[in-house]
């Protein structure tokens, strides 16, 4: 019996598995922006979280805005899509409009607030800032990378 074994290894590439979150660009009538300060990092994001397998995008926003923030939601359309490509998350971002509840914070948030775009500016890091601006822009739905710190250019 003759054994060949070849010296080259074919070389395939790992499958790697992404999350699915979604979070709210919740835009008031006056044009505040629903912002939370996380109670994990404490950074100021968008409210929002990791979908539910059993849930609808849209129904998943609107549970992870109440959750965090108390304030119930209409979801209006999709602005963008976001990966981190660091930690394998990709976030589906809705432009919302508030539908009724009362500000509070949560397990997840230690500060709920709603911010002018000059505010998401300075306090949110650009990745997440970025989010919010695209929804106001109606030029969406957007599809940006980042490396968790730093917009990646596209290509």
């Amino acid at each position: 019996m003759l054994l060949c074994m070849s010296t080259s290894r074919e070389t395939r590439p790992t499958p790697s598995l992404h999350s699915v979150s979604v979070a709210g660009a919740v835009v008031r009538e006056d044009g505040r922006l629903l912002a939370i300060r996380r109670a994990d990092n404490g950074t100021w994001e968008l409210p929002g979280g990791v979908l539910e397998l059993d849930e609808t995008p849209e129904a998943g926003v609107a549970r992870e805005v109440l959750e965090e923030t108390g304030i119930h939601i209409e979801v209006d359309e999709l602005t963008g899509v976001y990966k981190n490509t660091t930690r394998g998350i990709v976030a589906l971002v809705f432009r919302c409009k508030p539908s009724g509840g009362t500000e509070r914070t949560s397990s997840e948030s230690t500060a709920v607030s709603w911010l002018t775009s000059e505010e998401v500016s300075e306090r949110m890091s650009e990745v997440y800032a970025i989010r919010l601006l695209d929804a106001l822009d109606g030029n969406g739905p957007h599809v940006r990378s980042h490396d968790g710190k730093r917009l990646v250019p596209a290509g």
